[in-house]
C-alpha cells in the first residue's frame, strides 16, 4: 500500500521534546520533498518545515525556527521532526506531505497548502502541550 504514516505524537509538559516519524511505504521517499504541516482547532493550516533531497536543504516556520529540526534518513524511509522547548501554542495535528523532487522549488512546495498540491498526505498525528 502506497502511503505516508506519521507517528511520535503524544502529550507533553512545555518544554518538553518530541520526536515524530513519517515514514513511506509502497514507494522512495529519497525521491521526494518533504513538508511538515500543522493545524489546530478553529486555526488554519501552518507550514513548520520543509526538508529538500538532503539534510542541509530545510526551511523552518518562523514560530519553529531555533527548535525544531527536520531531518530525513533515507535508508529507513522515512524524515524525522525533532520539536525541542514545546510550548502550548505548538499544540495541534502535526502532518507529513510527500512531493517529487526537482518540479518545482522547495520554497515554493513550501508555501503551498492544499492537499491536492502533494502527491501524497499523511494522516496526521496528535501533539499536546500542557502541563
Amino acid at each position: 500500500q502506497v502511503q505516508l504514516v506519521e507517528s511520535g505524537g503524544g502529550l507533553v509538559q512545555p518544554g518538553g521534546s518530541l520526536r515524530l516519524s513519517c515514514a513511506a511505504s509502497g514507494f522512495r521517499l529519497d525521491l521526494y520533498a518533504l513538508a511538515w504541516f500543522r493545524q489546530a482547532p478553529g486555526k488554519e493550516r501552518e507550514g513548520v518545515a520543509c526538508i529538500g533531497s538532503t539534510n542541509s536543504d530545510t526551511i523552518y516556520g518562523d514560530s519553529v525556527k531555533g527548535r525544531f529540526t527536520v531531518s530525513r534518513d533515507n535508508a529507513e524511509n522515512t524524515v524525522y521532526l525533532h520539536l525541542n522547548s514545546l510550548k502550548p501554542e505548538d499544540t495541534a495535528i502535526y502532518y507529513c506531505a510527500a512531493d517529487i523532487l526537482w518540479v518545482r522549488s522547495l520554497q515554493d512546495m513550501c508555501i503551498a497548502r492544499g492537499k491536492d498540491e502533494y502527491d501524497y498526505w499523511g494522516q496526521g498525528t496528535q501533539v499536546t502541550v500542557s502541563s
